[in-house]
């Protein structure tokens, strides 16, 4: 099949949306490519369909798992086959999958950047017989980037092992700077530098919206204004919020109103999620009030309104979450609201976020002695860690405590992990011949150990995935007590019981150093302090911007200097209704001087008497006069024509 009958089989469209064409023919010529589309720009299909076309399977770096599995969910749903390898699954899960990948008929692997360096994927990458390497959400390379996650450099060691493989870097947003750097580390720099080198390409989709009408509320009541939204634009909604607890108190409101509403946050459990998304997106549930863990990979055309309930902390956030809205082509609105002391909290962030180095290694120190590692061990090794419990009991602000981690995990030294769930495991750690001697020692447990044995192939060999509350049924003892005796059969040395784990993890890359080779990447903290200002300035920017297209002012952010004033954003509609006319302006200016020319009028009964005139544009005559010194306002506001 061509592409266009690929299309038109797996995805039902007819044709492509704007650029895919153009991205899928240079992947399938061999190229290595730079896709930058918006939000809603069908990403996705520019890696999915060559792949589709090719032999082979497609190798995707996706950073989410969640999006991850949707993804692979939407691909099984049209009848292709599709594998993912994340944190969390078990050896024998991934050697599974891996020999999937080798030996079946599958079209493409997921894998999360943290996978992409264990001896298990190596050794298994060599049989794979890989056609294209698509690195999903590409900004996230990019250390000048708002989301840089350090797992994703480990990709630029794929490119040597597979060097006949052509690459797609995809991203909805990145500023000139990111995607140098994207390049850069994806070692494309002809893409960079625009030399004439027909091996490498670079695509770049306008970032204007023509049917979003962007819009900018400074309220006293967000409640209110949230309400009066909704009630005027129908359909379903987004709703952003900066915390959990925000987005239960804002769904309660809007339920309190009755509209059909739900919240979202990553603390929810996978089932919670998944059935929270699919009321949402068959529409028995009007409004998702969520934080930014929603969204992602979603396909709903029909968002008619995304609302901002807080102010984001960038322009990339803001417009990815905001594109999630009129996916289908038709008007939809993206709404921001905020309050002046959010402004003020907003320019703070960068002190905050940015510790002194100091206050960095404190933390560091501490966290190193909460979890008792001697100096020169534990790398590699994963701890449980609630940064609550441990900022307290160091006396260290919980938040200088977070940004810390925060600059530990982007220097590599340590990653932490607040959404984690690792189900229990089990692998016997004797052999037979000691295992039958056990039995007779201890009959008690004997039942147990058949469970085990009959219910897990491999368990001798391979630590199993147990969940105990099936195995305990299986058996027919209480959970309690399987609980107690697998720990039994681990005191005895005859298992290793790994127990579920769902509580944060903080893992080290390196071991604990030593406190004289103690340091940090200074020059690199100090330059992502200074783009982490920059992209606050800019947010601002917008916000506080009254006049001129939002659309422009967004594009121009991504270095888009062509986009066209939108017409439908509030400072668009603003500057149409007070647009004076030639006609218009001579006829106020008449008016002003008939009432002013031999006595002084207040300003209020001068806006009564031109009552039949829209006072924004009396106004802006007003404002003209007294610049060309035609009119003088006195200290009681009253105007007088003075010439």
């Amino acid at each position: 099949m061509n592409i266009h009958e690929i299309l038109k089989t797996h995805w039902g469209y007819n044709q492509f949306r704007p650029l895919q064409e153009e991205i899928i023919n240079a992947v399938l010529e061999g190229k290595d490519t730079l896709a930058l589309l918006p939000t809603g720009g069908g990403k996705s299909i520019c890696f999915q369909l060559p792949a589709m076309a090719m032999d082979g399977i497609c190798l995707v770096i996706s950073p989410l798992i969640a999006l991850m599995k949707d993804q692979v969910e939407n691909l099984k749903r049209k009848g292709i086959p599709a594998l993912s390898i994340y944190a969390g699954m078990s050896f024998i899960e991934i050697k599974k999958t891996l020999q999937n990948a080798i030996h079946g008929n599958y079209k493409f692997l997921y894998v999360s950047p943290e996978r992409l360096e264990t001896d298990l994927f190596l050794d298994a990458l060599h049989a794979i017989k890989i056609n294209l390497l698509a690195v999903d959400e590409a900004h996230c390379i990019s250390q000048w980037g708002y989301d840089f996650r350090p797992p994703y450099l480990r990709i630029a060691n794929l490119r040597e092992l597979l060097p006949d493989v052509p690459v797609l870097a995809l991203t909805a947003s990145a500023t000139k700077m990111v995607q140098d750097d994207i390049c850069d580390k994806l070692a494309l720099p002809s893409v960079k530098t625009n030399a004439v080198n027909p091996a490498w390409q670079k695509f770049q989709q306008p970032f204007e919206r023509p049917n979003l009408s962007y819009s900018v509320f400074n309220v006293p009541s967000k409640q209110n204004k949230l309400l009066e939204i909704l009630k005027n634009v129908k359909g379903s909604a987004i709703v952003y919020c900066k915390s959990r607890k925000h987005t239960i108190e804002v769904a309660n409101l809007l339920k309190l109103n009755s509209i059909k509403a739900d919240f979202y946050h990553a603390g929810l459990s996978n089932e919670e999620r998944n059935k929270k998304q699919e009321n949402w997106i068959s529409n028995d549930t009007r409004v998702i009030v969520s934080t930014n863990a929603f969204g992602m990979g979603i396909d709903k055309p029909d968002v008619r309104v995304v609302v901002h309930y807080d102010v984001p902390d960038c322009i990339e956030n803001y417009y990815q979450e905001a594109g999630r809205a009129g996916r289908d082509s038709k008007r939809a609105y993206a709404v921001m609201l905020y309050n002046n002391k959010e402004i003020e909290s907003l320019l703070q962030q960068t002190a905050i976020r940015f510790p002194e180095e100091k206050e960095i290694k404190k933390v560091y120190t501490a966290i190193m002695n909460h979890l008792q590692i001697p100096a020169g061990s534990g790398e590699g090794i994963s701890y449980d860690f609630d940064i609550a419990l441990f900022a307290s009991a160091f006396k260290i602000n919980i938040l200088t405590a977070t940004y810390s981690i925060k600059v530990l995990e982007q220097q590599n030294v340590l990653g932490f992990n607040e959404v984690f769930f690792k189900p229990s495991t089990v692998v016997f750690t004797t052999n037979r011949e000691e295992l039958v001697d056990f039995e007779k020692q201890e009959p008690s447990l004997e039942p147990i150990i058949k469970g085990l044995l009959r219910s897990y192939e491999g368990i001798f060999d391979y630590p199993a995935i147990v969940y105990e509350s099936k195995l305990s049924k299986f058996l027919q003892i209480d959970i309690t007590r399987l609980k107690k005796d697998l720990k039994k059969l681990n005191d005895y040395g005859i298992i290793c019981y790994s127990a579920q784990k769902d509580k944060p993890q903080l893992t080290l890359f390196q071991n604990r150093m030593y406190t004289d080779d103690y340091k940090l990447n200074t020059t690199d903290f100090l330059k992502q302090k200074e783009n982490f200002e920059k992209r606050v300035n800019a947010i601002v920017t917008y916000i506080k911007k009254q006049t001129g297209c939002r659309s422009i002012e967004i594009a121009k952010y991504f270095n888009d200097i062509k986009v066209k004033a939108c017409g439908i954003c509030d400072n668009c509609i603003n500057e149409k209704i007070l647009y004076v006319s030639a006609e218009e302006f001579e006829i106020i200016t008449k008016g002003i001087k008939e009432l002013t020319t031999h006595t002084s009028i207040n300003i209020e009964n001068l806006l009564a008497a031109l009552k039949h005139i829209k006072k924004e544009k009396v106004w802006r005559v007003i404002n003209y006069l007294q610049a060309e010194n035609k009119i003088e306002t006195g200290k009681s506001g009253d105007i007088k024509w003075i010439q």
